[in-house]
């Protein structure tokens, strides 16, 4: 059963791709991106023909998020008409897709944990492009797995985890917003569970949400960060007022994982150990 994973060359793509060599999963595609552009449909059907995939993994997303608000085109096109084109694909050629969505999809202004069903009301373009996406996909096909996650990083690509390390080791102070609160995710968990997903054969398809266990702002995450890793730097707790951006966030993300743990039987570490990991493993990259 052949499994085609599109963005490839990104964060997930790369966590895939571990998780993959580590379980021995031979039919795991990780194609070119001049292969695998998800806005050329002619040159996505061509490959499609020809590995002829169970599944798809669509990892492939426009994510600068305050960038977004001034290309909004060009983030519809990929979070958007992207996601469509896959969809189509997937429908004419009998795939199965696993696609990868966002926190950023909600308005974010409640308390209580955000559930698969709950009203999506995204507050900046980036949000609003990834509902499309879901929506289209939705709306095209039957058989497919839309994966909801936050604050994603690893050891891979460009990412928040990787930031900090560096300004704290760069900078005496830092300025860390304290009122925005969500659930960060480790790539590699994250990749382990949509390859559990697909392994257990099971079709009970829809929305899910995943993201590590816990609950803790950026300020908070950044002194795990730093703690685990033995950074010695200031760091100063900021309302989302002092360090205004150019698209909004929503200031409380945290998604119920309940529906996911009970249908696949999977279990979620807390953030602060898969966190630990994350920092061994780029210790362990860093000083080969």
């Amino acid at each position: 059963m052949k499994t085609l994973v599109l963005g490839a060359s990104g964060q997930l793509g790369q966590c895939l791709k571990k998780i993959g060599e580590r379980k021995r999963m031979d039919r795991l595609i990780f194609p070119d991106e001049a292969k695998a552009n998800i806005l050329d449909k002619s040159l996505l059907e061509s490959l499609f023909i020809q590995e002829q995939p169970a599944f798809v993994i669509n990892c492939a997303a426009y994510t600068a998020v305050d960038r977004a608000e001034d290309d909004i085109d060009l983030c519809r096109d990929v979070n958007k008409q992207g996601a469509l084109n896959i969809a189509e694909l997937c429908k004419a050629h009998g795939a199965t897709l696993m696609h990868v969505s966002t926190d950023f999809v909600f308005e974010g202004n409640g308390h209580d944990l955000l559930k698969e069903n709950d009203i999506a009301r995204p507050i900046n373009v980036y949000g609003l492009t990834k509902l499309e996406g879901e929506e289209d996909i939705i709306a095209t096909l039957s058989e497919y797995f839309i994966i909801r996650t936050s604050w994603l990083y690893s050891e891979y690509g460009n990412n928040y985890v990787k930031s900090m390390l560096k300004f704290g080791a760069e900078r005496d102070e830092l300025n860390i917003i304290a009122d925005q609160v969500g659930t960060p995710t480790y790539g590699i968990d994250l990749a382990e569970a949509i390859l559990k997903i697909i392994e257990s054969g099971q079709s009970d398809y829809g929305i899910y949400h995943y993201s590590n266990e816990g609950v803790t702002s950026w300020y908070d995450f950044a002194m795990g960060i730093f703690d685990i890793s033995n950074t010695t730097v200031k760091v100063n707790p900021i309302p989302t007022s002092g360090y205004p951006t150019r698209a909004m966030r929503p200031k409380f993300s945290v998604m119920d994982k309940t529906k996911i743990k009970k249908t696949f039987n999977i279990e979620v570490p807390y953030w602060r150990e898969s966190l630990k990991e994350c920092i061994k493993q780029l210790s362990i990259i860093n000083n080969p």
